[in-house]
């Protein structure tokens, strides 16, 4: 069969700031959270490798992108550090430094007809913001505002596709509730409070970029993870199906499309004594300042059945899996790797309900991808990593996707994380998910694997057989 895709798809991969672009010296970058936290505990970090050991995009984005031309990017995504452009957020003051590497990254890829979309926050809090409590301090909202209207007054001239936040669901858990982002606390009250200011701070980015009549389109990338009961025919595993779905999903899709958060999330969240401060204009403002354009990053299913193993209450804290379990479902296929399950048709699942439950709202797949450990065991004798199973795992997915645009999605494009291997949190350099392939023993050499050749072939085909 020939899957064949719209004109003008978007054909692309993702990355993030702090996780590409290394910190040198003299570069004015400020610490951000990843950077103090490695300082402090490096031992928890994969083989101890920080986050000055990335893929040192700051250094060879010029070859970099080059790559991404090789490789068939017709666009490409990545995040500005909050703690590179403005390293000391009391003052204001731009580190022009930054301003010129990002303007250079821009008409790089413009000049290479890769087209930048940005965002905004990808995990990287400042430290100095931080210590006055990061999310949780609604100062730290008006701060984020004006360091978003300062990229859109900087850059917003050029860069015409902007995304306020990746994945706001993630420093919830990382680091409120499961320990794999600083703070580092278990605390779920904690956790909806830094949720319900992140939604507050994407509404109001949103709200100053339409007031500059800028030509571009602004949104949000969100990890969507379909949730699939153990028993469709159960009440009680479709109740908790429903539970986990609202939590991890519909807390954040609700509000930046909607403008309006859940109500049965609210509701379980009185009742679990867990409401967060607000005010009245603030939901106004949530209201009234709903996405252009929605970020999908897809990687796995979560399967769900009803509680049914005792409760451990840890500390003070409520955890959701207090009122669920996970479903080990039999048979599934895995990424033995990362230990998720590789579901394709969860990609179709989930673009179907942005269609019929959120006004197919106009979407991309933001990220899509599949990390491997010890890839260094499938390179040839002309020292390409053959790569096949990412091949076999992309293609799969594109197949759904690709259904899902004949039944009326309006989904835009595919980006792949990631471009080439990068620094992934505490797991630093344990799996690798690039289309080329990074040697951090020989200066972060660069080499195109398998599936990077074969990304080019699709994307100039604009499909596959």
């Amino acid at each position: 069969m020939n899957y064949q895709f719209p004109k003008g798809f978007w054909w692309g991969s993702a990355a993030s700031g702090p996780q590409t672009e290394g910190v040198f010296e003299g570069d004015g970058k400020a610490q951000n959270i990843w950077d103090f936290w490695y300082e402090e505990k490096p031992e928890k970090f994969f083989n101890e490798v920080g986050p000055d050991k990335t893929s040192q995009f700051y250094k060879k984005y010029h070859e970099d992108i080059q790559l991404m031309k090789a490789t068939g990017h017709n666009s490409f995504r990545t995040s500005i550090q909050w703690s590179r452009l403005i390293p000391d957020p009391e003052t204001g003051i731009v580190n022009q430094k930054a301003v010129d590497f990002y303007n250079d990254v821009i008409d790089n890829l413009l000049e290479n007809d890769i087209e930048p979309f940005f965002n905004l926050y990808h995990f990287d809090m400042p430290m100095t913001l931080q210590e006055k409590g990061g999310w949780l301090n609604r100062e730290v909202v008006d701060q984020y505002v004006f360091y978003a209207k300062t990229c859109f007054e900087l850059f917003g001239d050029r860069v015409k596709k902007w995304f306020t936040h990746n994945e706001p669901i993630v420093p919830v858990e990382g680091g409120y509730l499961y320990g794999w982002h600083y703070p580092d606390e278990v605390n779920l009250k904690h956790g909806v409070q830094v949720a319900y200011h992140e939604a507050l701070s994407s509404a109001k980015a949103i709200e100053v970029y339409h007031s500059m009549n800028l030509t571009g389109e602004i949104g949000i990338v969100l990890n969507l993870t379909p949730s699939y009961p153990r028993d469709p025919q159960n009440e009680a595993d479709v109740k908790a199906a429903r539970l986990v779905d609202g939590l991890f999903n519909r807390s954040f899709l609700d509000p930046a499309v909607k403008g309006e958060f859940p109500e049965d999330i609210v509701e379980w969240v009185r009742e679990n004594d867990l409401m967060p401060e607000t005010t009245p204009e603030d939901l106004a403002v949530i209201a009234e300042n709903t996405i252009d354009l929605l970020g999908v990053n897809y990687y796995q299913p979560r399967r769900v059945k009803a509680k049914e193993t005792p409760i451990e209450i840890s500390g003070n804290s409520i955890l959701p899996e207090d009122f669920y379990d996970v479903y080990d479902m039999p048979g599934k296929k895995m990424n033995p790797y990362r230990g998720w399950e590789i579901y394709e048709k969860g990609i179709y699942d989930t673009l179907m309900n942005i269609k019929e439950n959120y006004n197919n709202i106009r979407c991309y797949i933001s990220e899509n991808g599949m990390g491997v450990e010890g890839e260094e065991r499938f390179v040839n004798a002309d020292g390409m990593i053959e790569d096949d199973y990412r091949i076999e795992f992309v293609t799969d997915h594109l197949k759904w996707v690709h259904q899902a645009i004949q039944e009326g999605s309006q989904v835009q494009g595919y980006h792949m994380w990631t471009c080439m291997d990068n620094w992934s949190w505490l797991n630093a350099y344990k799996n690798r998910y690039g289309f080329i392939a990074v040697d951090l023993d020989q200066e972060a050499k660069r080499t195109i694997k398998k599936s990077g050749y074969w990304f080019k072939e699709l994307t100039e085909n604009n499909g596959f057989n």
